[in-house]
């Protein structure tokens, strides 16, 4: 069986494993990464499983992580799928995605809020000279 990740599912993965490598926490990580896959997907993962539970595959999966690196995480996914007959297959990272990320991450959307901030920030400042 050939499971494909579409990029959201990817980017979602890669965001939450951030997150855990952040916290230290994998409990929203591990949903995160049962909602990439299709309810059928989960079905057929399942059934070539020893445990019939792909929620305990995914925790000894993170439990053998080292939580470092989110690209091992990856790896770690597609070899414990592949010891059951499924070939994961997704986009990999290349350097575009991660400028893309990384410009995305720099893009300050909401632009009014800030100069709402510094008007804000300019009538304290006033307020503090006239005390």
């Amino acid at each position: 069986m050939e499971i494909f990740l579409d990029k959201r599912a990817v980017r979602q993965i890669r965001l939450s494993g951030a997150d855990a490598i952040e916290e230290g926490d994998t409990e929203s990580l591990r949903e995160d990464i049962l909602e990439a896959f299709s309810e059928e997907q989960v079905e057929e993962i399942e059934r070539r499983l020893d445990s019939a539970d792909f929620f305990e595959f995914l925790s000894d999966v993170l439990d053998d992580w080292n939580g470092d690196d989110v690209d091992e995480l990856f790896e770690l996914l597609e070899t414990q799928l592949a010891d059951v007959g499924v070939d994961l297959k997704y986009e990999a990272r290349t350097a575009d995605d991660e400028e893309g990320s990384e410009e995305e991450d720099d893009v300050d959307i909401d632009d009014d809020d800030d100069e709402d901030e510094e008007d804000g920030d300019a009538e304290e400042e006033e307020e503090e000279d006239e005390k």
